[in-house]
């Protein structure tokens, strides 16, 4: 009786062990594209973000979903804590050492939020003026508006979109549509300026800086210790700033080669 409680007790361990842990496995950038798309489809309807957008965003930050933040955080947009989050969090050495990041429930949470910091923050709200399909404009506009220090930002998102063919999800809205959303922006900026003037004194917010670092995208030829000298690293540095388990690199696989 008791060999059989002490198995059944194992079982049960290994289940919930399981099930608490996230998935090791790595994806392709193609999988992460076909797993996301109906979501960044589904935003793009919602607050008017380009799907290709957010898709060459959530690429580009989250190492096509294998970032240590996307995997135990599904946060794939590196949106930090600021003073008004009031969910989990998870600290990782960013800018800072330790810095707060938001920890989400699901990625689709995480793509809802990431619209979220676009359509409520004024900086962006020029944006929505532009077509859904204007994913050129939405990429030069997003550096303009401060989201990135990295100069070729631009063309980072430019070159992912027109590569991977993200520009087909950016279904082009009814005119009635368009103004609905533009409207919607617009009250939201309204409410948020009024909110300023009514609160003078409060806490700046962080401007949010994601991509200040060097990306490196990865050659037929490369290695990653070729990789690492050239840009004066070791391989477990650049193995700990990107979150891999093993030297192994794919073509085309984007890696932070700067501290």
């Amino acid at each position: 009786m008791n060999y059989r409680i002490s198995i059944l007790l194992i079982v049960m361990l290994l289940t919930i062990s399981s099930v608490a842990q996230p998935a090791e496995k790595r994806i392709t950038r193609s999988e992460y594209i076909e797993t996301y798309k109906d979501d960044a489809i589904r935003e793009m309807h919602r607050s008017g973000v380009p799907a290709s957008i957010t898709l060459a965003q959530g690429i580009l930050e989250s190492g096509d979903g294998n970032s240590p933040l996307a995997m135990y955080a599904n946060n794939h947009f590196g949106i930090k804590c600021h003073s008004g989050w009031k969910g989990k969090t998870m600290h990782i050495d960013d800018d800072e050492k330790n810095e707060c990041f938001r920890k989400y429930k699901s990625v689709y949470e995480s793509f809802e939020d990431h619209s979220e910091f676009l359509t409520t923050r004024s900086r962006y709200a020029f944006l929505f003026e532009l077509k859904v399909t204007d994913y050129k404009g939405w990429a030069k506009g997003l550096k303009e508006a401060g989201y990135a220090t990295n100069p070729r930002y631009p063309q980072l998102l430019i070159d992912l979109i027109e590569r991977y063919n993200l520009h087909q999800y950016d279904q082009a809205e009814a005119p009635a549509q368009r103004t609905a959303r533009v409207e919607r922006v617009e009250e939201v900026i309204e409410e948020i300026e009024e909110q300023e003037e009514i609160t003078p004194q409060q806490e700046p917010e962080e401007v949010k800086q994601p991509v200040s670092m060097q990306i490196y995208e990865v050659k037929s030829t490369d290695t990653l210790a070729a990789i690492a000298k050239r840009y004066d690293l070791t391989v477990e540095e650049i193995k700990s700033l990107n979150g891999l388990d093993s030297e192994s690199v794919s073509v085309g696989q984007l890696l932070v080669v700067s501290k």
